[in-house]
Formats: structure tokens, C-alpha cells, sequence
């Protein structure tokens, strides 16, 4: 053992460790985390031709969707809800979930209701699911499609030669492993395996290096929807686009009389397409490094204990609710925000906003700048114009030629990630670099090299919706 000092002159006990790591796989493309966005990434490349391996730290896909409990899908639709935006490999996984019985799809949800708690804004077409039996339809597609799937994996480090990446080192359950690919896809939500090949990065606003709070959903059951709905159906016109909307005057009583201490004006409830079963998005962790696994830790924990919070609140305050029973509480952490890699373009809230149409776009969506507030519980909500497209730069960084992002993590402002962080957009690149990372690899060639135009008949002949005025 040595002692070794960092720049700070904070002394740290530091183990040299070295051992022989077997390479167990080779593949054509390796997509690193099994979230919305790299489920469509595994599912495009496979589609596309290429031997494509998914790694997940978790024993499910979805991610957010699934271990996150997070739900609805937000709007696939443009802001005037008059055409779906986010098509292709997402819209196939809401069809075929609802043909299970577990979901209702976008274009059946509209106006403000239970199932987008009584918001209107970029709240119509969403899509409410069961996270469960939205696994088992991602489990089917990635094996129709051919990926092979390891759970229980996580990346531990990478190896790098003359720009890219050679193998990606991960811990199995028989222990370190290499994995060598052709192109490897970082789906990773905070840029892991980016920032462990070298890719520059910043976490947050670049600014303050503040991220957007983190939350840790549950699901509850037992309510009597009739009661619960009335009291807001009555008061609509009062709901105001998270600036005081569902149950926000119970919240500000609950307040008042020592039974709220958590910094959320208000309750988020969405219902399931099973009558009295939602999701509730009320927690709220502010100042968290998603990055930092003693502050995740902390985080859960905190969660946890809020969800119980809550949960005493909804029983106490809210018609329907007396009797109200947890279902489940999200076993991962429901990050907004961490890393943002630097890339060949930043992506910036004027562009979401303005209805930016890029010559390389390889995506369209329209969910509002939704940036939660990490004090004051509050929602700083702004509507963009019609729709935006994303630019195939933005899932290219810097110092890496055979790796794409796609997800949270692209190059993007932290103004402009409060649209495009939710996860039709997120499924919507993943589908692109995929197929990008398919293209790439049958060519021999890296991701910048590959035509974009192609790419983009590509995407939209396998139906990606790409606008282009």
C-alpha cells in the first residue's frame, strides 16, 4: 500500500491491483446500460445487422421506466397535438404493451385527467403503462431482434488505444470480464462509460454545476378514483400548469399544520390503465451527484423515508385516499440530470424552444423545458414552438471515435435536457445510434464517418419520424 495525494492535498489510502482478465466476448456493438435509451439502441443495431450485446447493472430493462417506476411516457406528441412526433421502435413497444393489457396508448389520451394528474401542457398523449409487463415486451423485442442481454453487469472501466475504445472491462457475477466491440454505445443516463474513455464532460448547469433534483417514485393502490377525481374535475379551471396544480392548496394545509416537510408544492399522481392503481412523483432529493454513490445511497434512503411522508399526507388530505395501500417503491433513483458530455454540437434551449431543424437530424420531439427547481419545490415550465429535431452531432463526443451517447447524457444544455432528458426522446436516439452504430461497424468505419444522409432514410424507412421544416 502507498500513499498517494490528490490535488486538493487530501492524503488516500491507494492499492496497486492487477490481475489477468479474461476477454469473454466480441462483438460488433456493445451498448452500455438497459434504459429506454439502450434498449432502442440494442434493438436498432441488432435490427440492422450487427452482433449486439446489452449490458445492464440492474436485472431489467427500462431503466427509469422500470426499476425507476417512472410513468407515464410524456407526450410523443407535437405541441399542438395534432401529430406523433417519436415514432419507430417506441411507438412499436407502447402498441404491443397495450396489446398485453399493460398500457393505453399515446394517441387515446388527451385533455386533463387522471392519467396526466390534471395538467395540460405537453401532458396530452402520454402514454400510461405497467412497468412490469413493459419489461417483459422489452425482454420479447431484444429477443426477436437477437441482442444478448447480460443483467447484473456493470461496467468497471475501459481501455483505450489511439482515440478509441478497445474493450469495456465489467463485473459479472464470475467476475471482471473484457468485452471488445467495433462501436460501443453509451446509454449509461450519466455518461460512465464516456467519461471513462477520456470524453470530456460537466455535470449540471455550467454555471453552477447544479443538477435538477432527483425523486424516487412508488405506486399505490386501493384508492377510490371516483372521490379522488372529483375535487379536481370540479376545480380545473384553477390548475395551472405545475404552478399550483394537483392537490397544491392540501399540500400548503398539510404545511401549515406540520405534516409536509418535503420541498414538492404539490402531488403528482398519475393513474395506470388499471382503475385506481398510479404512480406517484411527489419525493424530491435536491443536490444530488448522481455520480456519487454515497450521495445516491443517501438519496434512496431520504427517498424512502419521504415516500412514507407522502404516503401519511395522501391518507390524511385527500379524498379516496383513506385507505389508500403501497404497491411498490422504485429500487433505482429517479436522476433528472448528472453529466452532459462534450460533443460535436450542444444542443441549446433557443434550439428546442425556436423549432430548430437541423440537416443532420435524426429525431423530432416536443415535451416543454420541464426543469424542476432543486429549492422552492417549484417547476420552471415554458411550451417550445410546434416541435425541434436533434442533431446526430450531439450524440458524437469529443476524444473518442467509436463511441456514440445517446440519452440524458448527450451533448445538451442543462436548460435544453429539462425537454429532452424524458423517455419517448431518449427511446427516439437510442433508436438512431443504434442504427448508427450498426452502419459504422458493417462499414469498418467510426460514427462520424457514416453517411447521416443515409442514416436518415434508414431511420424514417424503419419509422423514425424526422422533420424536416
Amino acid at each position: 500500500m502507498r500513499k498517494q495525494y490528490d490535488a486538493a492535498g487530501e492524503g488516500r489510502n491507494c492499492m496497486r491491483y492487477s490481475c489477468e482478465i479474461p476477454e469473454r466476448y466480441q462483438v460488433d456493438v456493445l451498448v452500455v446500460g438497459g434504459g429506454p435509451a439502450g434498449f432502442g439502441a440494442a434493438v436498432a443495431a441488432a435490427r440492422n445487422g450487427a452482433n449486439t450485446m446489452l449490458i445492464e447493472q440492474t436485472g431489467v430493462l427500462g431503466g427509469m421506466a422500470t426499476s425507476g417506476l417512472v410513468g407515464p411516457f410524456m407526450t410523443c406528441y407535437d405541441n399542438d397535438v395534432t401529430e406523433q412526433v417519436v415514432k419507430g421502435i417506441f411507438d412499436e413497444l407502447c402498441l404491443r404493451t397495450e396489446a398485453k393489457g399493460g398500457a393505453i396508448h399515446p394517441s387515446k389520451i388527451r385533455g386533463m385527467g387522471s392519467y396526466n394528474s390534471y395538467y395540460l401542457g405537453s401532458h396530452e398523449g402520454v402514454t400510461p403503462f405497467q412497468s412490469e409487463i413493459l419489461a417483459v415486451v422489452m425482454d420479447e423485442m431484444a429477443a426477436e431482434a437477437g441482442v444478448q442481454v447480460l443483467f447484473e453487469t456493470r461496467l468497471a472501466d475501459v481501455l483505450t488505444e489511439g482515440g478509441n475504445i478497445t474493450h469495456a472491462i465489467v463485473l459479472m457475477k464470475e467476475g471482471l470480464a473484457a468485452i471488445s466491440a467495433k462501436c460501443f454505445i453509451d446509454c449509461t443516463g450519466d455518461a460512465d462509460l464516456a467519461a471513462r474513455a477520456g470524453v470530456p464532460t460537466w455535470s449540471g448547469d455550467k454555471a453552477t454545476g447544479i443538477s435538477q433534483p432527483t425523486s424516487l417514485f412508488f405506486e399505490v393502490g386501493n384508492i377510490d378514483r371516483q372521490a379522488y377525481c372529483a375535487e379536481l374535475e370540479k376545480r380545473k379551471a384553477e390548475l395551472d400548469n405545475h404552478q399550483g396544480n394537483c392537490y397544491a392548496w392540501s399540500v400548503r394545509q398539510a404545511k401549515l399544520n406540520g405534516d409536509w416537510t418535503l420541498d414538492k408544492n404539490e402531488l403528482g399522481m398519475y393513474e395506470q390503465n388499471i382503475p385506481g392503481r398510479w404512480k406517484v412523483n411527489t419525493t424530491r432529493m435536491s443536490y444530488v451527484d448522481a455520480t456519487n454513490t454515497e450521495q445516491v445511497s443517501k438519496a434512496l434512503m431520504e427517498g424512502r423515508r419521504q415516500v412514507q411522508e407522502v404516503l401519511s399526507f395522501m391518507r390524511k388530505y385527500i379524498p379516496g385516499c383513506q385507505d389508500a395501500q403501497l404497491i411498490q417503491v422504485a429500487s433505482s433513483l429517479g436522476v433528472r440530470e448528472s453529466r452532459h458530455i462534450v460533443g460535436k454540437y450542444e444542443l441549446t434551449a433557443q434550439d428546442v424552444l425556436h423549432h430548430k431543424i437541423f440537416e443532420d437530424a435524426i429525431c423530432t420531439f416536443a415535451y416543454a423545458l420541464d426543469r424542476h427547481d432543486s429549492e422552492g419545490g417549484g417547476v420552471t415550465w415554458t411550451l417550445v414552438d410546434r416541435y425541434y429535431t436533434i442533431p446526430y452531432r450531439s450524440l458524437l463526443p469529443e476524444n473518442c471515435d467509436n463511441l456514440l451517447v445517446a440519452g440524458r447524457s448527450i451533448c445538451g444544455s442543462s436548460e435544453a435536457a429539462a425537454s429532452y432528458r424524458v423517455m419517448p426522446a431518449c427511446v427516439a436516439m437510442g433508436q438512431a445510434a443504434g442504427t448508427a452504430a450498426a452502419m459504422a461497424a458493417a462499414a469498418g468505419v467510426g460514427p462520424e464517418q457514416i453517411s447521416v444522409s443515409q442514416l436518415r432514410q434508414v431511420l424514417t424507412s424503419q419509422g423514425a419520424v424526422i422533420k424536416t421544416e
